[in-house]
């Protein structure tokens, strides 16, 4: 269990798949026109050890591309409310100049300057393993990211074990094969879980050039890990009954904000919430 809220925090989530580049220089797969990239991803897949069953396991990070990272980042360094805003990388998935690199450049300069406590689901042993990796493959700088500090207290350290600059509501939550996946413990607890796509379709989706639908789909458990954290920082004493139910207002109000704006997705996560309230006071109620 964490300790902390730090007055900077981003709850963040990390969309990848494998990488195109991974079956052409590993496995040999040429890419001609027309080009097949899902003969890349089979290939990877079958390394593996696919199966009829399993036809998509899991491919290690490294040989894997991001294609998009979203999160909430919490403000409270000011009195009063904290502030809360929905950051997504890319700004704008249809602008072909948002590779990965540019994604991986701009998430880096953002966390490496201002340091917040990072918030993620499995992100010790995979969002962050692999934002490390393909930035290394990139040969690109950290920006401040990958600094550690002599002492706690002297700095943020995300590689610490024993610190908490990164927290992993996973690895709190569960160990090894006990640990619940995000939407299942997320459902239960009455916060919005997979909407419409899951995980293992977000190739298909890359395939499609559907980035955009990509990116929404990110922003939906960049939100959902913000409601997991502020419910599990409740538990733990940090968030008070009051101070919790303000962190849900909040959230609430970001959504609202941005279906506001335009981003009609919204609508379906809010849709998705008070289905979920209603359904869950319903069966507390059965006598």
């Amino acid at each position: 269990m964490f300790r902390t809220i730090a007055d900077k925090v981003f709850c963040f989530d990390v969309e990848w798949i494998p990488d195109p580049l991974t079956g052409e220089l590993l496995y040999g797969v040429e890419h001609n026109p027309p080009y097949s990239y899902e003969e890349s991803f089979r290939a990877m897949w079958a390394d593996a050890g696919a199966t009829p069953e399993k036809p998509r396991p899991f491919v290690k990070t490294v040989l894997c591309r991001i294609v998009s990272i979203a999160g909430v980042f919490r403000d409270a360094t000011n009195p009063g409310t904290p502030d809360l805003k929905l950051v997504s990388l890319p700004t704008n998935p249809d602008d072909a100049k948002w590779d990965e690199r540019r994604i991986l450049e701009s998430f880096l300069k953002a966390v490496g300057g201002s340091h917040p406590q990072l918030v993620g689901y499995n992100s010790n042993n995979a969002d962050i393993p692999i934002i490390v990796q393909r930035s290394i493959i990139h040969g690109l700088d950290s920006h401040g990211f990958a600094e550690r500090p002599d002492k706690p207290w002297l700095g943020v350290d995300y590689f610490s074990s024993s610190g908490e600059g990164s927290i992993d509501l996973g690895q709190i939550l569960g160990r090894w094969g006990s640990m619940p996946r995000l939407d299942e413990i997320a459902t239960l607890s009455g916060i919005p879980g997979k909407i419409d796509v899951h995980g293992d379709n977000v190739w298909n989706l890359w395939l499609q050039g559907r980035v955009r639908d990509i990116v929404n789909y990110n922003e939906f458990d960049a939100l959902t890990t913000y409601l997991l954290w502020a419910r599990t920082a409740h538990f733990a004493g940090l968030l008070n009954e009051t101070e919790y139910e303000a962190e849900q207002t909040s959230l609430r109000g970001l959504v609202e904000r941005e279906l506001a704006a335009g981003r009609s997705h919204m609508q379906r996560y809010l849709d998705r919430w008070d289905e979920l309230k209603k359904t869950i006071t319903a069966r507390c109620t059965v006598v």
